[in-house]
């Protein structure tokens, strides 16, 4: 199989959907050998700023000298994108022997139950990292977290960002509901840290804590007081949240003094991600619009057409209308 052909492979088994559940990323691992069991994770969800968080803790462990693999979805150009290690995008040979692999041994699973897209990419990236021996993997949910692929680890922390109302269909229409399908990644004795806000949900991931028995960790909304590389206040609260998972794990994961503040140097994807996924939520949308009026002088300011959906245009535009003279583009 070439990389062209892994692509398309790819490619075609997004046309069977998503399916949340664990059966089929698990059965798939097992198949090629359980490579998770030979990693170590940070496991990170939430409605916004998960690809962040990833993307400072993989700049701090990888400066404090360990080999790191990053597991972040979506892409934005290439699929190689999804799963790094050192930053190094997966190769093209490995992508196609992989896909290849992985190919062969869904043809054993029944007619319409096969792996999907995330599955097969979830799995993927866990025989890449494992071969590339990482001592630390960044792995970011696709979806809730419960049911998600990715759940199917056991990290050495849980991570929740924040709770938002993002994708209500699968996950429920109130925060106190997308709570209990985020806080699904929290394991028995494993310590978990968030950053969430909301008296709602933040009773319910203290509640599953509590019941899986796991020291948490409840940081709430940073100041913005971090000299950080970045922009915007949301942010000091993500750099917040990567800091306190750094020190909890210190003892797993030592990560000697001074390093910390040049592990955000990965901040501009960070942001750039940020605002081209913001049109997801209310609060995104505010963080994005508040980013575009305090760190854009008006002779910076730019939108790329590829954000821009009719549903986008009518939800986020009106939140960055103090500057009428901002050129938006819609497709």
């Amino acid at each position: 199989m070439t990389y062209s052909e892994a692509i398309q492979h790819l490619l075609e088994l997004t046309l069977f959907g998503s399916k949340l559940g664990l059966d089929n990323p698990r059965r798939l691992a097992a198949l090629a050998g359980s490579p998770h069991e030979r990693l170590r994770f940070i496991h990170v969800a939430g409605t916004n700023g998960k690809g962040s968080v990833c993307a400072m803790l993989e700049s701090i462990y990888r400066e404090a000298g360990l080999r790191t693999g990053l597991f972040t979805s979506p892409h934005l150009v290439s699929f190689r994108e999804r799963m790094q290690v050192n930053r190094e995008l997966i190769p093209e040979g490995a992508l196609a022997r992989l896909t290849a692999q992985l190919r062969d041994s869904a043809a054993g699973f029944p007619e319409g139950q096969g792996p999907t897209f995330f599955e097969v990419a979830v799995v993927t990236a866990l025989c890449h990292f494992a071969e590339q021996s990482c001592d630390i993997v960044l792995w970011e949910t696709g979806l809730g977290g419960r049911l998600d692929a990715t759940n199917i680890v056991t990290p050495l922390a849980s991570v929740i960002t924040n709770i938002g109302l993002d994708h209500t269909r699968w996950l429920g229409e109130t925060h106190a509901a997308i709570a209990a399908e985020k806080a699904g990644i929290i394991k028995p004795d494993i310590p978990a840290l968030t950053a969430a806000a909301q008296p709602e949900a933040l009773a319910v991931i203290r509640a599953e804590a509590a019941r899986q028995g796991a020291e948490l960790i409840a940081l709430g909304q940073a100041e913005s007081t971090a000299d950080l590389p970045l922009l915007g206040r949301h942010q000091q609260t993500n750099a917040s949240l990567a800091k306190a998972v750094v020190g909890r794990l210190q003892g797993e994961l030592p990560v000697p003094p001074g390093i910390g503040r040049g592990g955000c140097r990965s901040s501009g994807v960070a942001n750039r991600r940020y605002c081209s996924t913001a049109r997801t939520t209310p609060r995104a949308q505010r963080c994005c619009g508040r980013l575009w009026r305090t760190g854009f002088p008006p002779t910076r300011r730019f939108s790329s057409s590829a954000w821009w959906t009719r549903r986008t245009a009518r939800g986020f535009a009106p939140s960055w209308r103090p500057w009428p003279s901002a050129s938006f583009c819609r497709r």
